[in-house]
C-alpha cells in the first residue's frame, strides 16, 4: 500500500489511520477491522478479548516505575458513517477510504473520511505499541456499532473492565474537554401507501435535490442547514395541493444520524398541466434557495421530464405521507439554559422512501433531558399515527450527566494548562457519545472526551486539522504520564 499521508507527524499515529482507513469499516461491519486490531494485539503480545457482542478489549501492562497509577481506559469505536457524494462510485463494504492531504487537512475523496473515530483509533493503537511512553495499566477499549445504535456500549457488561478512569477518544475539537453529551432515541414510522395505474394521459418528471452540505445531526444541527427530506416534502406538499399530479417514487437521506443531502421523486401530471408543473417546482425553488443563501449556498432543486412509471400512490394516500412529512418537526428544538450555545433538544428527519406499498421514515431524536426527548419522540409519532400509519421508537439511552468535580478532569485541566499554554474548555455536546452508557455498567467509571479538530463528521466533506492531531497527540502522552496513583 502506497502511503500519501507519510509525511505527516506524529508518525505512528498517521501510519495507524491510513491503515484503518484501507479497511472496510462501515457501522455493522466491523469484522475486517476487528481482526486487524486482534491480529495487532497479538503481535504485540498483548492480552486480548472479544466479548459476546464483538467490542474489543487491549490490555497493555504498566511502564517501569507506573505500577502504582490508577487503570485507565482508552476508549473509541471501529466504525465509521458511511456517505459518499452522488457523482462517487464508491462501496463502503469492499472499497478502501481514499485519504489526501489537501493543504493544512485530510480529507477523503468523495467519501466520509471516517476520522471519527478513526483518529481517535489510530491513537489508541500508537500507544499501544509504542516503547517511549509512560503510563500505568491500560486498557484499550474498543467498540462496535456506535454510529447506528451504540450497539457495542450498550452490550458491555460489568466486570470485563478494570479501569476507574476512561479517556474516551470521539472528541472533535482540540481545545475542549468534554463532560456530558446527549441522549438519544430513534423513531421508525410506517405508512400504507396502496398504488394504482397511472392515469391516462400524464408525463412524468423526477424532482431531484442536491447539493446540501448536510452533516452530523448533533453537532451540525443548529447550523440552519437544509435538510433534503425536509425540501422535498415542502416542494411536493406545494405540487400536491396545487395541481393535479401524482406521486409515484419517493427516496431521500439515507442514515438517521446524517442530515440528508439529497433525495429525488417520481411526479405524473396530465400532460396539459406539465408546464405548471415546472413553474410551480421553478417558483418554490427559488423561495427556498433564497432562504437557504448563507446556510447551504449550493442548494440544487431540478425538475426533468422522465419515463413513465407503471404506476402512482393513490391520491389519499399519497397526500396523507405528504402532509405528515411536511409537519414532522425537525431541527433544533430548544437550546440549553445551563450552557451557552449548546443545542439541548432537537430532531433530524434523517430517511423517507416508498417501496412497494409501504412509506419509510427514519427520524433521530436528541436531547440532554430525557423528558423532552422522549416528549419529541412522542410528537412525532403523533403526526404518522394521525397519517393513518404506525410509529415504534427504538436504540434509545440516556445522556452523559457533566460532573464538574472530576478528578480525572482536575488533572486533565492541569495538563493541558502545562502543554498548551492556554486554558482547556470544559464543555458538554449535543452529539452522541458512548460514556454515559459504558457508566452505566461502570457507575464508579471517571471520563472526560477529547481529540483532534474535526471538521463537518458525518458528510463527505469530513476533515481533519492536521496540526491538531500532533498538538492532541502530545497531549494525550502527558495525560498517560499525570495519571494519579490509586
Amino acid at each position: 500500500m502506497t502511503r500519501v499521508l507519510a509525511s505527516l507527524q506524529p508518525e505512528p499515529v498517521w501510519r495507524h489511520f491510513e491503515t484503518i482507513c484501507a479497511i472496510p469499516h462501515p457501522s455493522r461491519h466491523e469484522e475486517a477491522i476487528r481482526r486487524h486490531l486482534i491480529e495487532l494485539a497479538t503481535q504485540l503480545g498483548l492480552s486480548t478479548t472479544v466479548d459476546a457482542v464483538g467490542n474489543v478489549i487491549i490490555s497493555k501492562p504498566p511502564t517501569s516505575g507506573m505500577e502504582d497509577r490508577q487503570p485507565l481506559c482508552l476508549q473509541a469505536h471501529m466504525d465509521m458513517v458511511p456517505q459518499r457524494r452522488p457523482d462517487v462510485v464508491h462501496d463502503f463494504l469492499t472499497d478502501p477510504i481514499r485519504p489526501q492531504l489537501c493543504g493544512d487537512v485530510v480529507k477523503a475523496t468523495g467519501t466520509t473520511l471516517g476520522a471519527d473515530n478513526g483518529i481517535g483509533l489510530a491513537a489508541i493503537l500508537a500507544v499501544l505499541e509504542a516503547t517511549d511512553l509512560s503510563h500505568g495499566p491500560l486498557e484499550a477499549l474498543i467498540t462496535v456499532n456506535e454510529e447506528a445504535g451504540m450497539t457495542g456500549a450498550k452490550g458491555l457488561v460489568p466486570g470485563l473492565l478494570q479501569s476507574r478512569l476512561m479517556l474516551n477518544l470521539d472528541g472533535e475539537n482540540e481545545v475542549e474537554l468534554c463532560i456530558g453529551c446527549a441522549g438519544a432515541l430513534d423513531t421508525l414510522a410506517s405508512l400504507p401507501t396502496p398504488e394504482e395505474p397511472v392515469p391516462v394521459g400524464h408525463v412524468a418528471f423526477e424532482l431531484e435535490v442536491g447539493g446540501l452540505r448536510g452533516g452530523h445531526s448533533g453537532i451540525d444541527i443548529n447550523l440552519g442547514r437544509a435538510n433534503a427530506v425536509v425540501v422535498i416534502a415542502r416542494l411536493l406538499w406545494q405540487v400536491l395541493r396545487l395541481l393535479p399530479a401524482r406521486l409515484a417514487a419517493l427516496e431521500a437521506g439515507s442514515l438517521r444520524n446524517a442530515i440528508p443531502r439529497e433525495g429525488r421523486a417520481v411526479l405524473t401530471v396530465a400532460a396539459e398541466k406539465a408546464e405548471d408543473l415546472v413553474r410551480r417546482v421553478e417558483a418554490d425553488a427559488a423561495t427556498i434557495g433564497s432562504e437557504f443563501a448563507h446556510a447551504d449556498p449550493a442548494i440544487r432543486v431540478s425538475l426533468h421530464p422522465c419515463e413513465l412509471p407503471a404506476t402512482v400512490v393513490e391520491s389519499e394516500a399519497a397526500g396523507r405521507l405528504v402532509q405528515a412529512l411536511f409537519a414532522c418537526p425537525n431541527g433544533m428544538m430548544y437550546m440549553s439554559p445551563e450552557v451557552p450555545g449548546l443545542v439541548e433538544t432537537s430532531s433530524n428527519l434523517g430517511v423517507a422512501r416508498l417501496d412497494g406499498g409501504t412509506a419509510s421514515v427514519v427520524t433521530l431524536q436528541r436531547s440532554a433531558v430525557d423528558s423532552r426527548k422522549e416528549e419529541l419522540a412522542g410528537r412525532i409519532a403523533s403526526v404518522f399515527r394521525l397519517a393513518g400509519g404506525t410509529a415504534e421508537h427504538a436504540n434509545g439511552y440516556s445522556g452523559w450527566r457533566p460532573n464538574a468535580a472530576s478528578p480525572l478532569l482536575a488533572v486533565m485541566k492541569r495538563t493541558f494548562a502545562e502543554v498548551m499554554g492556554r486554558e482547556a474548555e470544559v464543555t458538554a455536546t449535543h452529539g452522541g457519545l458512548e460514556c454515559g452508557i459504558i457508566m452505566g455498567a461502570y457507575p464508579d467509571l471517571d471520563a472526560v472526551s477529547l481529540g483532534p479538530t474535526i471538521r463537518f463528521p458525518h458528510s463527505p466533506d469530513e476533515e481533519v486539522d492536521v496540526a491538531s492531531v500532533g498538538r492532541f497527540w502530545t497531549y494525550l502522552r502527558a495525560v498517560l504520564e499525570r495519571v494519579p496513583p490509586s
